[in-house]
């Protein structure tokens, strides 16, 4: 018994589904008697570039043709879908790509067919002829006799040649939606009686990632594989595939915040025996199509999702916001590039899920954004805490500050400002981020913010204490307060003030260099004699 997918491979136009510009152009050029001497398919692994080649060699050979409906009994029809036709010549340029080969081609392309009206040659993998060959055939793809049609098929499109390009009609295959490879999954499922839930139907068309062929051979492994009625179960223990409600309970675990939540859901999927590597790459693209829905307002029609996962999609688009997918899709790629390099998914993969729920313990420009993100849209810019850890750490009534939601963004701002303000200050002045981190505390009253010091820091004060410097220091305060402001160096209340000019007379040179040396991270420099 053969496999399924060459069983059910499509017979005529009317069995194809999608690719109906190709279908629709090749009916056209075949009853208009205008069928070209050259054709490129190009397109993605399992989208049907063999099958619609085969299709139009029944259509020029068939008995009763040249017809857009072969009759698929007939001798020519029946040899053409078995690969034995002595007028249909199938070549596969990944292992016979060398000039030989080609030369061979050239030498019978002048010799009539045997049977049929056209000698069809179908080459597959085509990009994989070497440049000797590719120039060879250029001749023939030219001109070549009436009697002869070129179906050449490839992957990579851009691989090819330009000068055969030129001389070929060309065909974009794209890849089908999960409601196309469902059609297909249903049509073989019930020509098979095999039992099969439609859930599990739409989880192998996901798992077939755009492929007709890899749908195809996935439900003829499970027919074999399970015993009476195959279920969503089924499917992932068999190709390790990440459920898709669990793909939303991790978005909706970032979206909340819930470090520990994240946590937990990975050991759970570890427990289940999930492979982490798919899991990741499947968030990927869960990822992805919350990117499309927040920068174009809508989810694209070709996105593999059904009517409940669209509206999910919609929602989680909703709750994240932007800077937080930005970052959690560059972690998520960095632990697919250690998983390449043979690491174990499983502690990179829960870094990056309680970092996205965490920003607020990193000092990144991306952490950065995402806090103030959340900020902006009125929530906490630190994890909520597990309740064990809640409770011991929950002040006593009379301290405790108001809820993060009831807080402006400058109270937020004077708080963290560590957190908040330097990473911006360093990202215009590292000499200025250098200073300021000496200072201990920081006011917001209205449009004035107060940079305090220690009377300890009040060499760091005095440099920060120009013009340039607090302009800087007032942009980065405005980004992050998002209003301008007036700044104003001051040293902290009950602590003297040094003297500002007594003070650097009576340090002496080498101390002075000393101290410049660790503030700024200098280096003495012999100027060379000249």
């Amino acid at each position: 018994m053969s496999a399924l997918y060459r069983t059910y491979r499509p017979q005529d136009f009317d069995e194809v589904v999608g690719q109906q510009h190709v279908v629709r152009t090749l009916r056209n050029a075949i009853e208009m008697d205008r069928v070209a001497h050259a054709y490129l398919f190009a397109g993605p692994r399992g989208t049907g570039k063999t099958s619609m080649a085969k299709i139009l060699a029944k259509s020029l050979n068939c008995e009763r043709g040249p017809t857009v409906e072969p009759c698929k009994i007939c001798e020519s029809c029946r040899s053409i879908h078995d690969a034995t036709s002595i007028d249909v010549i199938e070549l596969d340029a990944a292992s016979h790509r060398g000039i030989d080969d080609i030369r061979e081609i050239r030498d019978r392309v002048a010799l009539r067919p045997a049977r049929g009206r056209r000698k069809v040659y179908i080459v597959d993998e085509a990009h994989m002829l070497t440049k000797e060959a590719s120039n060879a055939v250029l001749k023939t793809l030219e001109e070549p006799p009436e009697h002869v049609v070129f179906v050449l098929c490839t992957t990579e499109m851009q691989a090819m040649l330009p000068t055969i390009r030129s001389r070929c009609q060309r065909f974009v295959f794209f890849r089908p939606g999960l409601p196309e490879l469902g059609t297909v999954l249903h049509r073989v499922s019930e020509a098979e009686k095999i039992d099969i839930d439609p859930a599990a139907i739409t989880l192998v068309a996901r798992v077939a990632n755009g492929s007709f062929r890899d749908a195809v051979s996935t439900l003829d492994q499970l027919a074999t594989a399970c015993d009476g009625r195959i279920g969503v179960a089924d499917v992932r223990d068999l190709l390790g595939a990440t459920d898709g409600e669990a793909l939303f309970r991790a978005i909706d675990r970032v979206a909340d915040a819930d470090a520990a939540g994240s946590l937990r859901l990975v050991g759970e999927l570890v427990d289940g025996g999930a492979d982490l590597g798919s899991l990741t790459s499947d968030l990927l693209g869960q990822l992805r199509a919350i990117f499309l829905c927040q920068q174009l307002g809508e989810l694209p029609a070709d996105i593999p999702a059904t009517d409940d996962e669209r509206a999910r999609l919609l929602a989680q688009a909703e709750r994240l916001d932007p800077p937080t997918v930005h970052r959690l899709v560059d972690m998520l790629r960095d632990v697919l590039d250690q998983v390449r390099e043979g690491a174990d998914p499983r502690l990179p993969l829960e870094l990056a899920l309680v970092r996205a729920c965490r920003p607020q313990g990193d000092q990144s420009l991306a952490a950065l954004e995402q806090r103030v993100a959340r900020l902006e849209r009125g929530g906490s810019v630190a994890a909520p805490l597990p309740p064990a850890e809640a409770a011991a750490a929950t002040p006593p009534p009379a301290a405790t500050p108001p809820p993060m939601e009831e807080r402006s963004a400058a109270a937020a701002t004077a708080e963290n400002w560590r957190e908040l303000v330097l990473p911006e200050i360093g990202r215009r002045s590292p000499r200025l981020s250098a200073l300021i981190k000496d200072a201990s505390g920081m006011e917001i009253e209205d449009d004035l913010v107060t940079v305090r010091f220690p009377a300890s820091k009040a060499f760091s004060r005095q440099g920060a204490e120009t013009d340039a410097n607090k302009q800087i220091l007032a942009e980065a305060l405005a980004a992050t307060v998002g209003r301008p402001v007036e700044v104003r160096l001051d040293i902290a209340d009950g602590e003297e003030a040094a003297e500002p000019v007594a003070a650097p007379a009576a340090v002496p040179e080498d101390e002075l260099l000393t101290q410049i040396k660790e503030t700024f991270d200098a280096r003495e420099i012999e100027e060379p004699l000249r």
